[in-house]
């Protein structure tokens, strides 16, 4: 193996701080952090009327736009700290011992939400239980002042007993308060728990005493609302979120278009047309349609061909969204990815580094891609059942909002070519059903680099480490070194370590730079 030539010092070091300067300007390009202080959620309502649903579904949305949420369910204190439920007679008003554990729970989850908001970097706390007396609220406000946090309330109010039942029937009767218990005697103990609550519910009143307290009151599931006092960007986003989702059955179809010219050429990007195989799949695509008989379907599709293409063989009308387009990769638009690691060395380590955050020269990051396609997840949430035709990119991004995928996870989503992917909400997530179509198709997915050496786990594109007899390299990244050298060039640098041994047994250790390797 032919030995590197190492550069002087001060060159390394010049490179290595613009790529750091590099790094940081792709990973920054649009602020995760929309909040200017943490912010405090606080559910309320009678049991039944959908406050862990909206808690983990608005959860699910702030930190799929990149903001840090967590959800603290005070019924899971409850159940921690009581161990075994028995009746209703646990949520009495003059049920003492019941009252005071109750209050003790509620304590300890605020002083989680504490550590959560100070500690571990989150920024919105969503403390979901039934906060339905004043004296409640006030003791979760004194909290909040005594902290800097900013408090949001949102009320779900409903006298649908139709609706009530169902979330009784849908929810409760898989709760682990009621294990191997008939449904008759769930709904009957749990309708008693809700009169239990009446008797000391207190609503908001947005008139006289809560006037001056920033909420949105949720009434009958979304038919109406009431906000009051709206205090910055996070709290009307979450306003509009909430005013979007409904608790409908719908189903939502997500594809990838056929497969185009530039999938068989290895090329990203573009506006290439669908190969014979990818027509092939737009006619099989047509009798899925038909098969599953889904007549009140709407069709989306991006502005680029190859899924008008797709879209165009159903026979039925559909609409073009622009903000559906792919992922731009600016400079590196319709080039293979060796043709970029070729021309762009540096890029190409940088996204294998941090492939969320990193943004093509030119070109968009799926930090951004997120942000574009906020307005899609809105209108998916109030329609009816829907097929996309997108793009890898756009379909992963879409998928980790209904899975509740994280920013580390999102860009290695599999989404192969010529299958559908059937997601239908329900109570607490989302059920997935895949369909492969059974139409040959180029694979476009890139897994995650790594690999492992050792107490070492290192993770690059496609070099590993290797073993020449009794002369041995080791390459290991920016993090794992600092320890060994706190000078270390930046994140696009990789140091290689060269091992070797005399016939005496002594070890000869060399240290070198080696440019856009491993990422760290």
């Amino acid at each position: 193996m032919a030995a590197r030539q190492q550069r002087p010092a001060t060159e390394d070091s010049a490179e290595a701080k613009r790529t750091d300067m590099r790094a940081t300007e792709k990973k920054c390009s649009w602020a995760s952090y929309m909040t200017n202080s943490p912010t405090v959620i606080v559910m309320i309502g009678l049991p039944a009327r959908g406050k862990t649903y909206m808690s983990k579904k608005l959860t699910r949305y702030l930190n799929w736009v990149g903001v840090p949420t967590k959800v603290f369910n005070l019924g899971v204190y409850r159940r921690e700290a009581v161990k075994s439920y028995k009746s209703y007679d646990f949520f009495r008003h003059d049920n003492k011992e019941a009252m005071q554990i109750r209050k003790q729970c509620a304590l300890v989850a605020l002083q989680d939400v504490k550590a959560y908001l100070n500690e571990e970097g989150g920024q919105i706390a969503v403390f979901d239980a039934t906060n339905t007396t004043r004296e409640r609220r006030e003791l979760i406000l004194n909290f909040a002042k005594d902290n800097a946090y900013k408090v949001f309330f949102v009320e779900s109010i409903c006298d649908d007993p139709d609706v009530i039942a169902e979330n009784i029937l849908d929810v409760k009767v898989s709760s682990p308060d009621y294990p191997e218990r008939d449904r008759e005697s769930v709904m009957e103990d749990f309708l008693k728990r809700i009169e239990c609550y009446k008797v000391t519910y207190q609503p908001l009143d947005p008139d006289e005493h809560d006037k001056n307290l920033s909420f949105i009151q949720v009434i009958n599931v979304g038919r109406r609302f009431l906000v009051n006092r709206v205090q910055d960007y996070i709290q009307s986003k979450i306003v509009y979120y909430l005013m979007n989702i409904h608790v409908h059955s719908h189903s939502i179809y997500l594809c990838r278009h056929g497969e185009s010219h530039h999938n068989q050429e290895g090329r990203i990007g573009g506006d290439s047309e669908l190969s014979e195989r990818g027509k092939q799949f737009a006619e099989e695509l047509k009798g899925f349609v038909e098969e599953h008989r889904l007549t009140d379907l709407k069709v989306w599709t991006s502005q680029l061909r190859r899924t008008i293409q797709t879209a165009e063989e159903l026979g039925v009308p559909y609409e073009q969204w622009k903000i559906l387009n792919e992922i731009d990769a600016g400079v590196c638009e319709e080039m293979t990815y060796e043709m970029i690691e070729e021309k762009y060395p540096e890029e190409f380590a940088m996204r294998d580094q941090d492939k969320y955050h990193y943004r093509y020269p030119g070109g968009e990051s799926y930090q951004d891609l997120v942000q574009r396609l906020e307005p899609v997840i809105m209108e998916l949430e109030r329609q009816g059942n829907v097929l996309v035709i997108c793009h890898q990119a756009v379909m992963r991004c879409l998928l980790a909002y209904f899975l509740d995928k994280g920013a580390d996870d999102l860009p290695y989503l599999k989404c192969p070519l010529h299958t559908i992917l059937k997601l239908t909400p329900v109570a607490y997530g989302c059920k997935v059903d895949m369909f492969d179509l059974k139409v040959e198709a180029v694979n476009t997915h890139r897994n995650r680099p790594f690999v492992s050496f050792g107490p070492f786990a290192v993770l690059c594109h496609k070099h590993a480490v290797s073993f020449l007899g009794a002369f041995r390299q080791l390459f290991i990244c920016r993090s794992t070194r600092h320890a060994l050298d706190p000078n270390c060039p930046p994140a696009s640098y990789c140091a290689k370590f060269s091992f070797s041994r005399n016939e005496s047994g002594h070890q000869h250790d060399t240290y070198s730079t080696v440019p856009f390797v491993f990422i760290s």
